[in-house]
């Protein structure tokens, strides 16, 4: 529980670190610790397969996409939008800590000890057979945004060349 803690107080101080960086590569690196961090709860979770697949596709293949977006949109010209992301992501983590606080002291009676895992959970088997069978549609979104995603930065790197 203490080691739970102290990774979950790292992840919470990494990604505010995310938020608050001035400087957007500082804040896709805080970004990576991050998901650094998720991925060892979840190697603490006994579920290895997705820490690992965290660690892989998040923590390098992705954020190496996000760094070459960034890099590709000059993130210097950008600065100068930041007092209105400032303000939605200001009221927006307000609304969130409200609910947090109505969350903890809504739930005055001790939760229910956790049921135990079974002997498949976080296996390649049974990752790939939930990913494939149960969450096949939202998959083949998120590739199809990530493909409009970089399309989108080339063309707007290209149009300023």
């Amino acid at each position: 529980m203490i080691l739970f803690f102290i990774l979950a107080g790292l992840s919470i101080a990494f990604s505010l670190l995310v938020v608050f960086q001035r400087n957007v590569v500082h804040s896709a690196l805080a970004l990576v610790a991050t998901l650094f961090l998720i991925a060892v709860l979840f190697l603490t979770l006994e579920a290895t397969m997705v820490g690992i697949l965290q660690i892989l596709v998040y923590a390098g293949a992705i954020m190496v996409l996000f760094l070459f977006v960034i890099m590709l949109l000059h993130p210097g010209a950008l600065e100068g939008r930041r007092t209105l992301w400032w303000t939605v992501g200001s009221v927006g983590g307000l609304l969130l800590l409200f609910e947090f606080v109505r969350l903890l002291v809504g739930s005055a009676t001790p939760a229910a000890a956790p049921a135990p895992s079974s002997a498949s959970f976080g296996s390649p088997e049974a990752l790939a057979q939930s990913l494939f069978n149960d969450f096949v549609l939202p998959f083949e979104i998120a590739s199809v945004l990530l493909l409009v995603a970089i399309i989108g930065a080339v063309v707007l790197a290209k149009r300023e060349m």
